[in-house]
């Protein structure tokens, strides 16, 4: 499992994980199980990076490497 800071940015969002799948057109047990660490598409790091405002250059920042 990778190590991602996604729970970290978007509590600093004050948004909740049924707001960002909302904002990001995923399931809420899909931002869970990003945020666990899990694998994911690329796709769905596309929607969640979109969701809280950032660009594909800041995969690295949000998913880890």
């Amino acid at each position: 499992m990778n190590k991602n800071s996604l729970k970290k940015i978007r509590e600093s969002m004050l948004l909740s994980k049924a707001e960002l799948a909302r904002r990001a057109g995923i399931s809420p047990i899909t931002v869970d199980r990003v945020e666990k660490g899990l694998p994911c598409r690329l796709e769905t790091q596309r929607k969640i990076l979109s969701a809280l405002g950032y660009g594909p250059k800041d995969r690295v920042k949000v998913f880890g490497e």
